[in-house]
């Protein structure tokens, strides 16, 4: 394949990859909107899961958020009912105990379908040659020393045939004394089989920000509103992105879970380290277009998915930021901070945690 095209379809398969509800009202509910609504944790909370009340906060950008994007706007009243969340990311320990019990084989360790991958290609775009072609992931090319333009994904990212859950950095890597760290290089696909086999859901958008608020109702950050102690209470990336990382935080790129303090409910990791996938569409006028008269009742996200970066993917909802967000780049270590990720992708700063409902363990 000419060298011209293959780095086209490089750049078109960055751009797809990282490019970057229904409205309910319920009668006769009383809720506050200065503080949370304490609620009964009607069963018994499951190991590794922390109970999560009901109550109205706000949902979105934050008055005084100087990094608010137009697709966190506006702001308005949510108000969720009560659920239980996993403490930390699901982790390599937990997702290969499903592995093992269910013999799963994730979207990345799987041979490339080039007829399903050009149908959510621009049309046009050539074949790459087989050997390009094999299973792998996208991982952060951490070798940078310069770049032409903050606009070209394709100088930090790097297709990795061989990443995998199981080989993070690539063929030659493994997670052999990693079990307390996030599992990563996870697709939808990957994520839904493991709820499945666990009895858990995906947080909608709105559960995740309620969690990740705590026992709070308007924060910017899951520690408050300061932004000095970031580095402090989340794993981000310090220094000129993607060429200098000063890790100030600790850890240059991923780090156990449980390595920064907890929020007010005891959840880890909800900014920085990795992003999360939840069960939302993306759709960058979700917000625009909702009623905010009064306060939404457990909203489900967008029904389609849009992004103009990205015209030709589905695309869900991450939330929290991962281990690469800098100030100066996609500042996404905040609460209402979100992207869009495609259906089959993944990378070595995405994965997950899943919630369950009362009724689920009944």
């Amino acid at each position: 394949m000419k060298i011209k095209h293959m780095f086209s379809f490089l750049a078109y398969l960055l751009i797809i990859l990282f490019a970057a509800c229904k409205n309910d009202s319920k009668n006769n509910r009383k809720s506050t909107d200065k503080e949370d609504k304490e609620t009964v944790n009607p069963v018994k909370t499951p190991e590794g899961m922390v109970w999560v009340s009901e109550k109205t906060f706000i949902q979105g950008a934050k008055e005084g958020d100087k990094y608010a994007m137009p697709r966190e706007m506006p702001a308005h009243k949510v108000t969720v009912d009560g659920f239980f969340i996993d403490v930390t990311e699901v982790t390599n320990k937990q997702f290969k105990a499903f592995v093992d019990a269910t013999k799963y084989i994730t979207v990345a360790e799987r041979p490339v379908d080039w007829e399903a991958m050009k149908k959510e290609l621009p049309k046009g775009i050539p074949k790459p040659h087989d050997s390009i072609l094999q299973p792998g992931s996208l991982i952060f090319n951490k070798d940078v020393n310069k770049v032409a333009s903050m606009d070209n994904y394709t100088q930090w990212w790097t297709w990795k045939i061989g990443a995998s859950w199981k080989h993070p950095e690539g063929p030659e890597s493994s997670i052999e004394g990693k079990d307390n760290y996030p599992v990563v290089h996870i697709a939808l696909e990957d994520a839904l089989a493991y709820c499945k086999w666990a009895n858990r859901k995906l947080p909608t958008e709105a559960q995740w920000e309620s969690a990740a608020q705590g026992k709070d109702t308007d924060n910017i950050y899951t520690w408050g509103n300061n932004p000095e102690i970031l580095n402090t209470h989340a794993n981000t990336w310090q220094g000129v992105f993607p060429i200098k990382n000063e890790s100030k935080d600790g850890f240059e790129l991923i780090a156990p879970v449980k390595s920064y303090p907890p929020n007010s409910i005891g959840l880890y990791d909800m900014l920085g380290n990795v992003w999360e996938i939840t069960a939302d569409l993306f759709n960058v006028n979700y917000y625009k277009e909702l009623n905010n008269s009064q306060p939404i009742l457990n909203p489900k996200g967008a029904s389609t998915s849009f992004s103009p970066n990205n015209p030709y993917q589905v695309e869900h909802v991450i939330k929290g930021g991962s281990f690469l967000c800098n100030a100066s780049y996609c500042a996404s270590f905040r609460i209402s901070a979100k992207m869009g990720m495609s259906t089959d992708s993944g990378s070595d700063h995405t994965g997950f945690r899943t919630i369950a409902t009362p009724d689920m363990l009944e």
